[in-house]
């Protein structure tokens, strides 16, 4: 299918994945033919997620079943955005991560040495917290206590919630903001969009060249995208509807309906 008149504008596109290539395990509508039409025309492409529930390789599996083409170099996720943030400034030490196999596995990879599940879990030298489905009171306790003792404490994102096909989940924002409030003090660092370094990988990755940032959340791909000096496009499938998006703040450069109807010729 031909691109549309915006799409034909821009040399490289960073696209969010919740909420605006799938809900959950089903893709939004015409999303494999937008993706598969900007292949056609040799855009450049990379996918960018605050989801640090799963590891790169698990959401290029991810891709390709559900119709997308996808490269492991497209894809970049907050969990390894968080890896690069550690590895460049912390010299080892003892780490308490809630979150998932795939973060925990790259704090590890960071050269940060994992006391989850050991009697030293709440003298951690540093906290790093996102969601994730096993999370628990025993796990907010200790992360807690360790920020108490003095602990540098990081959040993967500001993300209230992510759509879902039952309704909003609780994103990484959420268990930050109750570790915030026991603690009485804000997060060290905070490492997904929107903040400028995952947005400064990604053009590196692309080399130059116009690029346009899609998503789905003003607060995080819109705000994130004005930040970085990109122009952004909102669209309408995740978290954000028609109401929301008019009064918009940042207001995005464009906004559709879909990807489809973003990148795609009626």
């Amino acid at each position: 299918m031909p691109l549309s008149a915006i799409a034909r504008r821009y040399d490289h596109f960073l696209i969010d994945l919740d909420g605006c290539l799938w809900i959950g395990d089903e893709p939004t509508d015409g999303a494999p033919q937008a993706l598969a039409a900007l292949r056609e025309a040799a855009k450049g492409i990379v996918f960018m997620t605050n989801d640090a529930r799963h590891s790169p390789e698990e959401f290029v599996r991810k891709l390709w079943r559900l119709g997308f083409q996808a490269s492991l170099g497209e894809v970049i996720t907050a969990g390894a955005a968080v890896q690069f943030s550690l590895a460049g400034r912390l010299d080892g030490g003892a780490a308490f991560v809630v979150g998932s196999r795939a973060l925990v596995e790259h704090v590890a990879e960071a050269g940060l040495r994992i006391v989850n599940r050991t009697e030293f879990a709440s003298r951690a030298d540093v906290v790093v917290v996102a969601d994730h489905e096993r999370f628990d009171y025993a796990e907010l306790r200790t992360a807690i206590q360790a920020v108490l003792r003095g602990a540098e404490l990081i959040g993967l994102t500001r993300d209230r919630t992510f759509p879902m096909p039952d309704g909003p989940w609780p994103g990484s924002g959420a268990v930050l903001a109750a570790i915030e409030t026991a603690c009485g003090r804000e997060a060290d660092e905070v490492v997904g969009k929107p903040e400028p370094g995952m947005y400064a990988t990604a053009r590196d990755r692309l080399g130059e060249g116009r690029v346009l940032a899609v998503g789905d959340r003003v607060d995080v791909d819109v705000a994130g995208a004005r930040r970085a000096g990109l122009d952004s496009a909102l669209v309408l499938t995740g978290a954000t509807d028609a109401a929301p998006a008019a009064g918009a703040g940042p207001s995005p450069t464009h906004v559709a309906e879909s990807l489809a109807a973003l990148l795609l010729t009626p």
